[in-house]
């Protein structure tokens, strides 16, 4: 199946979000919408299909802000909890479609079972608890969401292995800080590329603005689209105009066809 679907940033911005609470920098003070960044998530919508890719703790406002009725299943990059911490909001979708489909690697599962045991409880779950059906993926096995075939990208979050997503032409990579040439090639060729930028200085864990670029021109897309992104990376407008053509970052509500 290939037809066009529509991709919604749901929110850009690093794990603390965009204002850092308590801050003043100017970034965090701007009035610019731009500016203001929810943490990381992207909405995926074709034909009568709504897929979430992460879960973070900002997920109620999101589904609230984007009249969100009904999610098919949220696919998770990793475990930390900026992508994950909104799992208890899944509840409402409980009520009116059963389980929620998770897709993740089964580190990530073992971690989410420490974390939220109540909602994997087997004995004496509470009433109204999340419920979820959980499907293992990784790095080597293509899976299928909504008829679409999915190609897992496994990338490396300092030591942490992370999974990104390429959907067709479609490839979403976050929490990226190096990436095989092997996962490299699964990338080549798409055409609309999400990828992390952090900000302009190097950081531990996370691509900054340079190193996003050299991996935008190793694997040469016809568009990309930057996000998981700093305060410190400065003011949005500034920042655009520095990038090069086709190379843009992306912001809160943001929609593209793809």
């Amino acid at each position: 199946m290939n037809s066009r679907f529509t991709v919604t940033f749901l929110g850009t911005g690093t794990s603390q979000g965009i204002p850092v609470i308590g801050s003043d920098h100017p970034v965090c003070l701007s009035s610019n919408p731009k500016d203001k960044r929810l943490r990381v998530s992207v909405l995926l919508r074709w034909e009568n299909f709504s897929y979430v890719i992460d879960c973070g703790p900002d997920f109620r406002q999101q589904m609230l802000r984007e009249n969100v009725k009904r999610v098919d299943g949220i696919l998770l990059t990793h475990e930390h909890s900026d992508h994950t911490a909104g799992l208890d909001d899944i509840r409402p979708f409980n009520f009116l479609q059963g389980n929620m489909p998770v897709y993740a690697h089964k580190r990530v599962f073992k971690s989410l079972r420490e974390r939220f045991a109540y909602i994997f409880a087997t004995v004496n779950k509470y009433p109204g608890a999340p419920s979820i059906h959980e499907i293992e993926i990784d790095k080597n096995t293509p899976f299928e969401i909504g008829e679409k075939k999915v190609v897992p990208i496994e990338a490396m979050h300092d030591v942490l292995p992370v999974l990104g997503f390429r959907i067709e032409d479609f490839t979403y990579l976050t929490d990226v800080k190096t990436i095989s040439d092997v996962e490299t090639e699964k990338v080549k060729g798409t055409k609309v590329l999400v990828i992390n930028a952090l900000r302009e200085n190097p950081h531990y864990s996370h691509f900054n603005i340079a190193e996003a670029l050299n991996f935008v021109e190793k694997v040469k897309p016809e568009k990309t689209y930057f996000t998981h992104i700093s305060h410190l990376m400065g003011f949005h407008e500034e920042v655009e105009k520095k990038l090069p053509e086709k190379v843009h970052l992306a912001f809160d509500t943001l929609t593209i066809t793809v």
